[in-house]
């Protein structure tokens, strides 16, 4: 009898506690999808003026808009896309109207469009302001010799072109004929793996709940 008591009492336990972190991540999913809900408000919201002292939280996704130049100053940072393949994104220097200079992330380019020469465009723009966490401690340093770069660190590509430590990723321009094709922020790259988890966690807790039912039976099995 001690053995079937201590047996229930141990799968009732382990399947309240895996069920409770299956619960628990079901409320996380919730939590993510009204967070991720609020930035694509936010991305596709009427754009404003660039603020004077735009705050790298308080203003992250900002729509915004902004007459001026792009410049022929500029970085490229090695990306990807599924059907695009290998290829650039084009950072450049955005003069605006009023005087400033902020990086804007043009889009997405061929490698081979790498060194073709871009002159120099008036343009009014729209994207939203953007500061990608991208860096961690295995990013390689920029190569310097042929221009390449391996993410988008603001505040460095910022030190590099002599611009604010503003970047505007680019969704709509003026230009007739873009040289990058337009690769704006979207929701796609935030993490949300909530479900998932909470599948896995309500699944071992079925698979608790089949054992316990099992060595009861056999407990049983052998009293009998």
């Amino acid at each position: 009898m001690g053995r079937l008591i201590g047996a229930l009492v141990l799968g009732i336990a382990g399947c309240a506690v895996l069920l409770g972190l299956g619960v628990w991540q079901m409320q996380r999913l919730a939590w993510k999808e009204s967070v991720l809900a609020a930035i694509e408000a936010r991305i596709g919201a009427a754009p404003v003026a660039i603020p004077v002292m735009p705050d790298p939280v308080a203003d992250r996704y900002l729509a915004v808009t902004a007459d001026g130049m792009f410049l022929s100053e500029e970085i490229h940072v090695l990306a990807s896309r599924k059907q695009g393949g290998a290829g650039y994104r084009l950072i450049a220097v955005f003069a605006t109207a009023d005087g400033r200079r902020v990086l804007a992330d043009r889009g997405f380019m061929p490698l081979e469009a790498k060194d073709t020469a871009r002159p120099e465009t008036p343009a009014t723009i729209i994207g939203n302001l953007h500061w990608p966490e991208e860096v961690d401690r295995f990013t390689p340093a920029p190569d310097a010799a042929r221009d390449i770069w391996f993410a988008r660190d603001v505040p460095a590509m910022a030190a590099a072109l002599g611009t604010e430590p503003v970047l505007v990723v680019v969704s709509g321009t003026s230009e007739p004929a873009p040289p990058a094709e337009a690769f704006p922020v979207d929701t796609a790259s935030i993490p949300n793996d909530h479900l998932g988890y909470a599948v896995t966690w309500f699944g071992l807790a079925a698979v608790w709940a089949g054992m316990t039912i099992l060595l009861v039976w056999r407990i049983r099995r052998r009293t009998t």
